[in-house]
C-alpha cells in the first residue's frame, strides 16, 4: 500500500498511472526531482484535500443518521461519492498543475 492508500482506503490516479508506467517498464520519476518547496506544496494540497474529504465524510454520515427511506439513502450515497471524486479529481489536477511549473 502507497502512504495515500493509508488514508484514503484508495489509490489516486498518480499512483495509478505510476503502475501502469512501471507495468510498460517505464521508469516512475524519483521524488528527488522535485524541491522541497514543490514537495511541500503538493503535501500541503494532498492535506486540504485529506481534509475536505473528511469533512465530506462527517456531513454525509450526519445525514444518512436522519435519512430512514432506503432510496433517499441509496441517492445520498451516490451524491456523496460524486462529490467525494469530484473532491479527489481536483486534488489531483491541482498536484498536476504544481509538477507541471517545474
Amino acid at each position: 500500500m502507497a502512504k495515500d492508500d493509508k488514508t484514503t482506503g484508495m489509490k489516486s490516479a498518480y499512483d495509478l498511472a505510476l503502475e501502469r508506467l512501471e507495468q510498460q517498464g517505464i521508469e516512475k520519476p524519483r521524488d528527488e526531482a522535485f524541491s522541497s518547496e514543490l514537495r511541500a506544496k503538493i503535501a500541503d494540497l494532498r492535506n486540504q484535500c485529506e481534509a475536505k474529504l473528511a469533512e465530506l465524510e462527517i456531513l454525509h454520515r450526519d445525514n444518512l443518521a436522519r435519512i430512514e427511506d432506503p432510496s433517499e439513502r441509496a441517492k445520498a450515497e451516490e451524491e456523496y461519492a460524486a462529490e467525494r471524486r469530484r473532491v479527489e479529481a481536483r486534488c489531483e489536477r491541482d498536484i498536476e498543475r504544481l509538477r507541471a511549473q517545474t
